[in-house]
């Protein structure tokens, strides 16, 4: 649920949930300070059902005084029908003429000036409904008879509402109270979960966020919410693992150009020691003949060469690992182009006394896109790793191409000594030996392979090595396929 949700369905509860419990609370007062909560309990008659029969009683003493008015000339009469109301707090005042015929004792005012505050709050008009009030407590009931004789008669039901008075001075401000505590706990528990479902995860966002900059990138950011601030954790969680991997891989950087300068600098180092080595001998007169001056120049030479290509591949190197060398994609008939560099290589003088075989199982032409410079470099890159590796009589090379349905894979091996389990994995490294007397005689610049990688991978390939010791070493790499070769298969 979204926090635009959230909010929206808090402001509606705030407003519903005090209704409805106002209303609650409204109905269970009337109904204690009415007293009219008498179900399954013995008690006095609620405030309605005496109002109810008070009506009742009233209905039947003007029915009697319509009928039988001259009963309320009765003493005893008088005195059984207001004990009834009595009991029900009201009382009884009948007039005949002007004379006050019968007072209540209930009304506790005197005879005389209670005919005259009645005669003055009344009218001559039978009235059925409640009158006005006689010291602001008795409310009164006025009905007009003629007795037998003709003589006018009135008799008045004053019923005390002090009670009623007393409750509602008590029943309105609780009511008012009532209302104000429901407002204010709503509004403020709904508040309290509100905020609480918002500041908490931002709390813990706040302190993984202190904790970032602190240089702890290890500990996981959890907020497991599908609102906003959801995806916020989840956009400080990736930040987390971005900081934390492109540190890592800075660190890896920063090792790995150690390494790069360490291995230059004892590359370089073994062939200059060489020439200054010749260049010591020639001049302290060690080279004392022609072939030994001579030796002493062509060794010159040799390591000479041997820095020339190893600063070489390292520049060629540099320019990949930078994404510096541009790469000169084109459309490449695989099949016609490896038959043409095994030719090549079976007339190249290193090749002398060695095998090289092409499986010629593909004949159709095998489409993909490809670097020829580039190309021609991964494979000779790749055929001089074999060749410092042979260590059999019979020395052979194979290559092979298989054509696959997105890519084509271009597969070189020979039967030389193969690699240890161990080195595999790290053929590809820069600078990497599997000899680890890094012997430029037989180990090379340790940047071929490497070479081969980055090139191939440039090319949208991929490669990779499988050997077995003492029977040879398999290197593969692919290229993807034009569109229409990827058709026609």
């Amino acid at each position: 649920m979204s926090i635009k949700t959230r909010l929206l369905l808090s402001y509606i509860a705030m407003t519903v949930i005090p209704v409805v419990l106002f209303a609650l609370i409204a109905f269970s007062m009337v109904l204690l300070f009415l007293g009219d909560l008498h179900i399954g309990r013995q008690g006095p008659p609620s405030v309605f059902e005496s109002m109810n029969e008070r009506e009742e009683l009233f209905a039947g003493i003007k029915f009697m005084a319509q009928t039988e008015p001259d009963r309320f000339a009765d003493p005893r009469f008088l005195a059984s029908t207001d004990k009834r109301l009595n009991g029900l707090e009201a009382g009884l005042v009948v007039v005949r003429k002007e004379d006050l015929l019968y007072s209540s004792p209930f009304v506790e005012i005197d005879g005389t000036d209670l005919y005259r505050r009645l005669s003055q709050l009344t009218d001559k008009r039978n009235d059925r409904d409640w009158g006005p009030m006689l010291d602001d407590r008795y409310m009164i009931t006025r009905y007009d008879f003629t007795f037998g004789d003709r003589s006018s008669g009135t008799v008045y039901m004053l019923t005390d509402s002090g009670q009623w008075i007393d409750r509602l001075k008590t029943f309105f401000p609780i009511l008012v109270l009532s209302l104000l505590a429901v407002i204010a706990l709503t509004n403020g528990v709904l508040t309290w979960l509100v905020s609480r479902s918002i500041i908490r995860p931002l709390n813990a966002l706040k302190q993984a966020a202190e904790r970032i900059k602190d240089g702890d990138l290890n500990q996981e950011i959890r907020v497991k919410r599908k609102d906003e601030i959801g995806k916020l954790g989840a956009a400080f969680e990736e930040m987390r693992v971005r900081l934390r991997d492109s540190i890592r891989l800075q660190l890896q950087y920063e090792e790995n150009r150690k390494e790069l300068v360490s291995n230059i600098s004892h590359d370089l180092k073994t062939p200059i020691t060489g020439i200054k080595a010749c260049l010591e001998g020639i001049r302290d007169g060690i080279a004392d003949s022609g072939p030994k001056r001579d030796k002493y120049m062509d060794m010159i030479e040799r390591k000479t060469e041997d820095m020339d290509r190893l600063i070489d591949e390292l520049f060629l190197f540099s320019k990949l690992d930078l994404n510096r060398l541009p790469f000169q994609l084109e459309p490449t008939n695989l099949t016609a182009y490896m038959r043409d560099c095994v030719d090549e290589l079976r007339l190249d003088p290193r090749m002398a006394g060695i095998r090289i075989g092409f499986d010629g199982a593909v004949q159709a032409p095998v489409d993909v896109l490809a670097d020829r410079e580039k190309l021609r470099r991964v494979i000779m890159n790749i055929v001089d790793n074999s060749l410092k590796y042979m260590d059999k009589p019979q020395k052979e090379i194979r290559v092979e191409l298989i054509d696959g349905q997105e890519e084509a894979l271009v597969r070189i091996g020979d039967n030389g000594s193969g690699i240890d389990e161990a080195a595999l994995p790290h053929i590809f490294d820069r600078f990497y030996r599997a000899e680890p007397s890094r012997n430029t005689a037989t180990g090379g610049s340790g940047l071929g392979l490497a070479i081969v990688k980055q090139m191939v991978e440039g090319q949208g390939g991929r490669v990779w090595a499988e050997s077995r010791p003492g029977e040879g070493t398999v290197i593969s790499f692919t290229l993807p396929k034009t569109a229409e070769s990827g058709e026609k298969a």
